[in-house]
């Protein structure tokens, strides 16, 4: 594999074998995190513990398919087990080089005498991921999944922090569920969201540690799940609505045998490890190569603030100069460009953003047969001979990537459309970012041209209500760090300077939050690509110090770093490109946050202080502390 592709996966080595008896347990390298296999009654359960405390009770495992349920009448005959080690790179997550080390344990179930189904288990120091193997029965080679036994039981005492996944076929143009609401906070545990679950990933407070409950290895061999809550602090693996895409496809699985299900995973510990965590990463796999080394970078687009009426020639064109000033590498031509600007004239702005250096990325509705969205170009995504076609067309004039939006939910034919497209986008050289889509599962890795996905209540809906405006920093600042953007690349679009959103910065929704604020979500907010939702006035009307910020702010990082903080409160980060730290914090709490920063990851000297809407020199103490401040719906930013 070339080492000039997006990401270098090293080799993965498997350490000796042994067998050991059924019931038994399998920890983490540290030892900190075991998990316990038992079978009763012919039930196969696990449970996970943290520091010998309980984190998630005996819960049951199993699969119901229309070649046998393998969920009772089982036995745990043996358990083989490896130590795993893998080192890879990614250019496009939180952590460029990640060194993973896991035990493993690969339980294998009878029933009825014959070897039915294997669980693999990885656990390391903060991680639990497992996934079923279902193997072939006599002759039977393929069979249809309809149901996951699969369940997370919490103690009563647990508190949640949760999406509710939407009801099918509601909302804007019936384009539900996309994954965009609003999170509870703190909120009891026992409940069902509006009726229909919640969507990964689900972050929980036990008494004794922070678990974040999610699933990676999602491709077109399986659905997209959900969370669905009962009574009690039980929860259970869903498959998609019968009403999903329009009532389009089954809600079951088909699957060749052998075959396996795509991971669960299970992050335990405190907050720096929730956001820390790779294990979406870890455990998957390149599915092929890239095409070649694709280009990320920052961007802007004029949608956010001028909505349909900006996708025209001129506005277009004045925004690829307002990048080309900015020194960014692209801009995003959003809705309605096919019959506002046209394909002639999309070339004619291809050819002039090349001459400055800056790309385009074009946006496509999936389809029109499962939602009723009337932006266009539509009908063409969905469409294999269509959307190749189109493709050439894209990599002929030089586009850089699409946008791909209004997907119709999570069954397994949507699943293989986020797979078909992406596949073919690699062979155009296109990246792909999606929107009102399903939450990416691992596929930075997966999917080399695969760029970022909203699966989030987004920047747009800041333009929409004020009531989303005035509950910015709780609802997204402080929470999105913790929970969506934890196991994926968000798409958020945000970060504007203008103070109401609108093309004459005077009139409509009122932005509430600070310009630091803006500032330190460009940080905070972790995507390889990200389209600003900066405007060309904000040459003019925005701090000279923020837009010189927005410039010199990268979109990829080499690691990250939790401070301080709570989800819905607070939230003090640090992240790294290369030598150079960037930390930010934002404060949704109706007090200023006064801290003391220790910063031992800076050198002793002075440092760029973003703070209280000026930029001053500070100088760290000789421990490297720092004093802060952070307003309500403020921000700050310290680099050096």
């Amino acid at each position: 594999m070339k080492k000039n592709l997006l990401f270098v996966c090293l080799s993965l080595i498997w350490f000796g074998s042994m067998s050991v008896q059924a019931d038994e347990m399998v920890s983490s390298p540290d030892g900190r995190l075991t998990v316990e296999l038992t079978v009763n009654n012919g039930h196969p359960y696990y449970q996970v513990s943290y520091d010998g405390q309980v984190v998630i009770g005996q819960s049951k495992l199993g699969i119901m398919s229309n070649i046998g349920n393998y969920n009772s009448d089982m036995t745990l005959t043996t358990i083989v087990t490896n130590e795993v080690k893998e080192e890879y790179a990614l250019r496009n997550i939180k952590q460029s080089h990640v060194n993973y080390e896991a035990r493993e344990a690969i339980a294998q179930y009878m029933q009825k005498g014959q070897h039915v189904m294997d669980i693999t288990f990885r656990v390391s120091n903060h991680d639990v991921a497992f996934r079923y193997t279902l193997l072939p029965k006599k002759e039977t080679r393929c069979c249809v999944i309809s149901q996951e036994q699969t369940e997370f039981m919490f103690s009563e005492t647990t508190t949640s922090f949760l999406a509710p996944q939407a009801k099918p076929m509601t909302g804007f143009a019936r384009t539900a569920p996309s994954y965009e609401t609003r999170y509870g906070i703190d909120e009891p545990i026992g409940r069902n969201g509006w009726g229909q679950g919640y969507t990964f990933p689900c972050l929980f407070k036990t008494p004794s540690a922070w678990v974040l409950v999610s699933e990676t290895g999602t491709d077109g061999n399986y659905v997209g799940c959900r969370l669905v809550g009962h009574e009690g602090g039980r929860y259970q693996i869903g498959f998609p609505q019968e009403a999903e895409n329009n009532g389009w496809g089954s809600t079951s699985v088909q699957m060749s045998l052998p075959s396996s299900t795509p991971w669960r995973t299970i992050t335990v510990g405190s907050l720096n490890d929730i956001i820390g965590t790779t294990v979406a990463w870890d455990v998957v796999e390149q599915k092929y190569e890239a095409s070649q080394l694709y280009d990320y970078g920052k961007g802007s687009w004029s949608w956010i603030i001028g909505m349909d009426p900006s996708c025209n020639f001129n506005d277009q064109k004045r925004y690829i100069d307002f990048s080309a000033t900015m020194g960014y590498r692209s801009v995003l031509i959003d809705a309605l460009w096919d019959v506002q600007i046209g394909r002639d004239r999309i070339a004619e702005l291809a050819r002039y953003g090349k001459s400055k250096g800056v790309g385009l990325y074009l946006w496509y509705n999936s389809n029109g047969s499962w939602n009723d969205a009337p932006q266009s170009p539509r009908g063409i995504m969905d469409n294999a001979t269509l959307r190749k076609k189109e493709m050439k067309w894209m990599h002929d004039i030089g586009i850089l990537g699409i946008k791909v939006d209004f997907f119709g939910g999570d069954k397994q034919p949507m699943m293989q459309l986020y797979e078909d497209i992406l596949s073919d986008a690699n062979d155009a050289g296109l990246m792909v970012i999606f929107h009102g889509c399903t939450l990416p599962r691992g596929w930075e890795r997966m999917y080399p041209n695969y760029v970022a996905s909203e699966a989030v209540l987004a920047s747009e809906n800041l333009h929409f209500s004020q009531d989303f405006c005035d509950n910015e920093a709780r609802d997204c600042g402080t929470m999105y760090p913790f929970t969506r953007n934890v196991v994926g690349s968000m798409d958020f679009g945000g970060s504007a300077l203008n103070k109401f959103y609108s093309a004459d910065n005077k009139r409509g929704r009122q932005r509430k939050t600070t310009d630091i604020y803006a500032l330190a979500t460009a940080v905070i907010f972790q995507s390889a690509v990200q389209h600003f939702a900066l405007a060309p006035n904000n040459l003019t009307d925005a701090p000279t110090w923020a837009i010189d910020f927005m410039k010199q702010v990268p979109t990829t990082w080499d690691e990250v770093q939790f401070i301080d903080g709570y989800p819905g409160q607070y939230i003090i980060m640090a992240r790294r490109t290369g030598n150079k730290w960037y930390i930010a914090g934002v404060n949704a709490t109706d007090q200023p946050i006064k801290q003391t920063l220790t910063l031992q990851m800076l050198n002793n000297g002075s440092v760029q202080l973003y703070q209280n809407d000026q930029l001053t020199t500070a100088k760290l103490s000789k421990k490297k502390t720092l004093k802060i401040e952070i307003p309500t719906n403020g921000g700050v930013v310290i680099t050096q």
